[in-house]
């Protein structure tokens, strides 16, 4: 049974930042192409597509719970640089886009994400590679259980929202008040395509223990790929060179040129 989105989802779960009109596209150098797109229940959304080369892999990212895509401009311009072309797009209720965020909003929305690249820009399955972080790993792990796609990359994923108040709220059934539940670890027993799993070592907010028990969910072929030092949102600066190399390596692998 779907449950609504309540005011203690709000509160812990979803942190949504408001849109800051810039010239973006200008500030960060970057080709930003803005994209206005609809959910399946007609919920407004707005997007970041970002094309490199015709041939580049496409790779469709669902960002953690906090902020709007303007949080992401550095990360996505390192990943602009190592030659993927990139649709970012904010959650309802993130940034620009319309509504409210719930568990079910997320997945719809990004489940549109999806049938824009693919409808909208021809962007065949088999050259696209899904990317969620933190809350989006969940998102991210729901699409890829209902849609087609190269490959999958889940960074600093937990294996439930149940899992999450155990782990910050000394066992306390915390999640029992919330409404969502992004269950990405029952969700990984029906993913057959490879997965890629990154974590920080140090991170403070989703341990590393509940990256290597979503790791262990996932089906083979898989990796595991740790950053030493890294905390929960840092891990692309403290990785450095080699975490874009080793993501560039998993893109390559599933995705052939």
């Amino acid at each position: 049974m779907k449950r609504k989105a309540n005011i203690l989802d709000q509160l812990f779960v979803y942190h949504p930042h408001p849109w800051v009109e810039k010239d973006w596209a200008r500030q960060s150098g970057l080709p930003l192409e803005d994209v206005w797109f609809q959910s399946n229940d007609g919920t407004k959304l707005f997007g970041w597509y970002v094309p490199a080369a015709a041939s580049a892999p496409m790779l469709l990212w669902c960002h953690g719970n906090a902020g709007n895509v303007i949080h992401r401009l550095e990360n996505l311009a390192e990943l602009h640089r190592i030659g993927l072309s990139v649709f970012i797009f904010d959650y309802r209720g993130y940034g620009r886009s319309e509504g409210k965020p719930s568990e079910e909003g997320l997945y719809l929305d990004a489940q549109a994400a999806y049938d824009y690249l693919t409808r909208a820009r021809g962007v065949r399955p088999e050259r696209l590679a899904l990317f969620g972080r933190s809350l989006g790993a969940s998102v991210v792990g729901d699409l890829a259980s209902k849609k087609p796609a190269a490959g999958l990359i889940l960074e600093s994923p937990f294996p439930s929202i149940a899992a999450m108040a155990r782990e910050h709220y000394a066992g306390l059934p915390l999640h029992w008040l919330l409404s969502g539940r992004f269950p990405l670890e029952e969700r990984l027993k029906q993913i057959a395509m490879p997965v890629l799993v990154i974590h920080g070592d140090r991170d403070e907010i989703v341990p590393i223990e509940l990256g290597r028990q979503v790791f262990a969910a996932a089906r083979e072929p898989k990796s595991f790929y740790v950053i030493e030092g890294a905390d929960h949102n840092d891990t692309y600066r403290v990785g450095g060179r080699a975490y874009f190399q080793r993501l560039r390596q998993f893109i390559a692998e599933v995705i052939r040129q």
